[in-house]
């Protein structure tokens, strides 16, 4: 993208509104894309097919097939959590590194980007 694009979104942060939004979209994509890969990889190690997946959990397989394949999945945490145990997994909270809690957390409770969110921005 061109650097407008850059510049235009770098501008937007000043707005809390756009800030939080901006912020708590970002963070929950990088989330539940970790948790979905973290959930393919296991079921590939398990060497399962997504069919057998939902069979473990009771579910029909386009439950694990639409939560694997999905280009934009928003799943539950009970869904997450079944198929986490189903792979002998649990789904865990963990604090953020410091970087990123400057960078994320301060923001949104300041309603302020931090140098740490211009800097996570400029990383993007």
């Amino acid at each position: 993208m061109d650097s407008a694009f850059w510049d235009d979104l770098a501008g937007n942060l000043d707005d809390p509104e756009f800030l939080r939004a901006y912020l708590t979209e970002s963070v929950r994509i990088s989330t539940v894309d970790a948790l979905i890969n973290a959930l393919e990889d296991a079921r590939e190690s398990a060497h399962l097919n997504k069919a057998e997946l939902a069979r473990a959990i009771g579910a029909e397989p386009a439950v694990v097939r639409r939560l694997l394949s999905a280009t934009s999945p928003n799943p539950t945490i009970g869904t997450l959590a079944e198929v986490a145990a189903a792979l002998g997994l649990r789904v865990r909270l963990e604090p953020m590194p410091e970087h990123e809690r400057r960078a994320v957390t301060d923001a949104l409770r300041s309603g302020r980007p931090t140098p740490e969110t211009r800097a996570r921005l400029a990383a993007a």
